[in-house]
C-alpha cells in the first residue's frame, strides 16, 4: 500500500494512489465493523487526543469511536474550559500537549490554517477535523467511500455539489478529491454563495438547479452555514428552499439511479425535503455517517504506521 503522509491536513497534498490506499483500507474496516470484528491491536499503547474548538457531534463521536475500535487510549479535551479561554496561544497549547507525548492529535478549529500550524509544533500525527473555510479531509474521504460503494467506482461520474459553496470546507475538500479522481464536478447555488474564482478549480458552475442536476450520478447537498454569514446572502429560508432546496421535482432532472448525499447536520425544509432525505432508495446519508468511522479508522491506522517508522528511524539515529 502507498501512503506517505505523516499528517492528514487536507486533500490537496494527497496523491490519487494515497487516496485509493486509504479508501481500500476503509472499505475493509467498513465490512469488518458490520460483522463486529474488532481491531483493538492496531493502536494499542497509543494515545489519541481530540481537540474540538468548534462544536461537533458526528465528527467528534466518529473519531472517538474509531480510536477506541482500534485500541487507542482516547482523550477528549473540553476546549471550552481550556487554557485557551484564559489567554494561552494555540502554539503554547501545542507545546504543552507535545510534552505529554501523544501519538494522534485530532483538531477542529474555526481558523483556516490553525491545524497546519499545530502540526508544525508537535511530534505526533495530526488529523484535520475541519479548519475554518479551508478543508475537511475526512469528510471528503468518507463521501468518496460512500460514492464508491454505491456506484461501484470513483471515476468518470457526474457529481453535483449544491448550496452554500462559499462557506463550505466540505465542498472545497470534495472538489479537490473528486477532481483528482477524474470526475466531472458541477457546483449549483446562488451567486451570493459562490466564491469568486471558483471556475479555476476545473468545475462547472450553475445558478439553476434543473440545468445543474441534469443527468448527474450524485447529488451532494450542503448545509447553509449561517454561523459563518455576516450579511444577507439569501432573501429567506423559504425562498432558498423554493429555488435551491432538493425536492422530488428537482431530483427528477438527475439520473434515475442518482444518489443523494448531505454531510449533516441537515436543515430539513431548507436544503432538502425530508421525504428525499429519508428515501432509502436514493438517500445514502446514513451510510455517510457509517463510512465516517471506517475512514477515520483507516486514516489513523496509516498515520500510526508511518509514525512508528519515523520514531524507529529517529531512535536508530540517536
Amino acid at each position: 500500500m502507498t501512503f506517505r503522509a505523516n499528517h492528514l491536513l487536507g486533500i490537496e497534498p494527497l496523491h490519487p494512489t494515497e487516496i485509493t490506499t486509504l479508501l481500500d483500507l476503509a472499505d475493509s474496516y467498513a465490512d469488518h465493523n458490520r460483522k463486529g470484528i474488532a481491531h483493538r491491536d492496531v493502536l494499542v499503547g497509543m494515545t489519541q487526543i481530540n481537540m474540538f474548538f468548534e462544536n461537533s457531534t458526528r465528527t467528534q463521536a466518529s473519531f472517538e469511536i474509531a480510536g477506541k475500535r482500534l485500541g487507542a487510549d482516547v482523550m477528549n479535551m473540553g476546549m471550552q474550559a481550556s487554557s485557551i479561554k484564559k489567554g494561552e496561544t494555540l502554539i503554547d497549547t501545542a507545546l504543552t500537549l507535545n510534552a505529554m507525548r501523544p501519538d494522534l492529535l485530532v483538531v477542529r478549529h474555526p481558523q483556516s490554517g490553525a491545524v497546519d500550524l499545530l502540526a508544525q509544533k508537535v511530534n505526533c500525527a495530526v488529523l484535520n477535523a475541519g479548519d475554518g473555510k479551508h478543508e475537511h479531509p475526512t469528510q471528503a474521504l468518507l463521501d468518496a467511500l460512500t460514492i464508491r460503494r454505491a456506484k461501484g467506482r470513483l471515476h468518470r461520474l457526474s457529481i453535483a455539489i449544491c448550496g452554500d459553496i462559499s462557506h463550505s470546507r466540505v465542498a472545497r475538500s470534495n472538489i479537490m478529491l473528486l477532481g483528482k479522481m477524474e470526475n466531472r464536478v458541477r457546483l449549483i447555488g446562488p451567486p451570493t454563495l459562490m466564491p469568486s474564482g471558483i471556475s479555476e478549480f476545473g468545475v462547472e458552475v450553475f445558478e439553476d438547479m434543473a440545468a445543474g442536476l441534469k443527468d448527474v450520478d450524485v447529488v451532494m447537498m450542503l448545509r447553509l452555514q449561517k454561523e459563518r454569514m455576516d450579511g444577507g446572502f439569501i432573501p429567506s429560508e423559504r425562498e432558498y428552499f423554493h429555488r435551491y432546496g432538493l425536492d422530488a421535482d428537482k431530483l427528477s432532472h438527475a439520473k434515475p439511479d442518482a444518489i443523494v448525499m448531505h454531510p449533516g447536520p441537515m436543515n430539513r425544509g431548507v436544503e432538502i425535503d425530508g421525504n428525499i432525505a429519508d428515501d432509502i432508495n436514493r438517500s445514502v446519508i446514513q451510510e455517510q455517517v457509517e463510512m465516517g468511522v471506517a475512514v477515520r479508522m483507516a486514516a489513523m491506522d496509516l498515520l500510526a504506521v508511518n509514525l512508528r517508522k519515523k520514531r524507529g528511524q529517529e531512535a536508530i539515529m540517536a
